[in-house]
């Protein structure tokens, strides 16, 4: 067995790219993403990873990580990913563990499929060969000239027929402007597109009850964490109480968290991370969980890092065409793909891996460490 390949050095690089306007959702506000980027090696051949997540993720990898999957056989990503989680036990797996973990997942599962010259998608067995997905931003920061431009840029000049926009607002204190906001928003897209909203756990279980009505008059037909998802049998009642499909799942990072989401009937469509669950490994797994219940499941953002393991499981609805991560893997790395049309094509073009390239001289002016 001498003779076969073994990771022999794991890095990281931490980048972090202003947004190009203020940004907020129901809950949070920001002006900045950072992405955490891990690169592994065998011999000659490089796979790289990231997750969306604190600069103190790459530290994470360097002190708990590295030394854990170095060594390993690279053809072996699952025996890799038992040995990262137990590796973190006393930092703690869900959070920023998880993330490091995804990122280095991602970079293992890249590297395996460049050693064998496959598409990534190829390796895992395709299930299907477009992914669809879903124009995503509509931030509450948003005038309604930029809203209207954005959700114009999705549906019309890309032809994407699926738009989703934040509602929620300041801890859903602004209920009139939520709804003003998804009014505007249906008169821009108009009926032939589907219409998502996200509240990102703003609201109390009667605001949510409360709204979702006027939700479904305008055909919002995706009612995302319309209350916090750490509060399972809440979510539950108001998916019970609304014809509205309720979609939640975006901050599991261990798949027992999945389980208990599902096992609450909280949720008409599973949304799993993979730059957040523990990887491409633990993002089969939860798909695979909601596939055993009937459920479809849905790629949370980072969609250049969903795009192959997405097109693996028989259970996708959609991916997310996240506005800030479209920008940011855009501009770091070659080989990104085309949502025209409403959907995405990976492995198409036969390029090794996930199919992507960081340009160094794009991503240098935006290095943090």
């Amino acid at each position: 067995m001498s003779d076969q390949p073994a990771v022999e050095a794991v890095d990281t690089a931490v980048y972090t790219v202003p947004t190009d306007s203020p940004e907020a959702d129901g809950t949070l506000a920001w002006d900045r993403t950072t992405l955490v980027l891990v690169t592994v090696r065998a011999g000659t051949t490089t796979g790289l990873g990231y997750t969306y997540a604190p600069a103190a993720t790459a530290h994470l990898v360097r002190e708990l990580l590295a030394g854990t999957v170095t060594g390993l056989s690279p053809y072996d990503v699952p025996r890799a990913n038992e040995r990262m989680c137990r590796a973190v036990r006393n930092a703690g797996l869900p959070g920023t563990a998880a993330q490091a973990i995804a990122a280095v997942d991602i970079a293992l599962w890249d590297l395996k499929a460049r050693l064998l010259g496959l598409p990534l998608v190829r390796l895992l067995g395709a299930a299907r060969d477009d992914v669809p997905v879903y124009g995503s931003g509509g931030f509450t920061t948003y005038d309604a000239d930029r809203q209207e431009r954005q959700l114009r840029g999705w549906a019309e000049e890309e032809g994407i027929p699926r738009v989703k926009i934040k509602i929620g607002e300041s801890w859903g204190t602004r209920e009139d402007r939520d709804l003003e906001r998804v009014a505007r928003a249906r008169a821009t897209v108009g009926d032939g597109v589907a219409l998502y909203v996200d509240a990102n756990g703003a609201y109390t279980a009667g605001q949510a009850l409360r709204i979702a009505g006027p939700l479904a008059d305008h055909g919002v037909t995706w009612f995302e964490e319309p209350v916090s998802s750490d509060h399972l049998t809440t979510l539950a009642d108001v998916r019970a109480r609304t014809a509205v499909d309720v979609a939640a799942g975006e901050y599991g990072y261990t798949l027992a968290y999945f389980e208990h989401m599902l096992a609450a009937g909280a949720v008409d469509c599973l949304q799993a991370d993979v730059t957040r669950c523990g990887g491409i490994t633990v993002w089969l797994r939860a798909a695979a969980l909601a596939h055993a219940r009937g459920l479809d499941v849905s790629g949370h953002c980072a969609p250049h890092a969903h795009a192959h393991v997405a097109a693996a499981v028989p259970n996708l609805r959609h991916l997310e065409w996240f506005h800030d991560h479209v920008r940011i893997e855009r501009l770091l790395f070659d080989g990104v793909l085309d949502p025209g049309g409403g959907s995405i094509t990976p492995g198409a073009d036969g390029a090794p891996g996930l199919g992507l390239t960081l340009v160094e001289e794009r991503a240098a002016p935006y290095r943090a460490q």
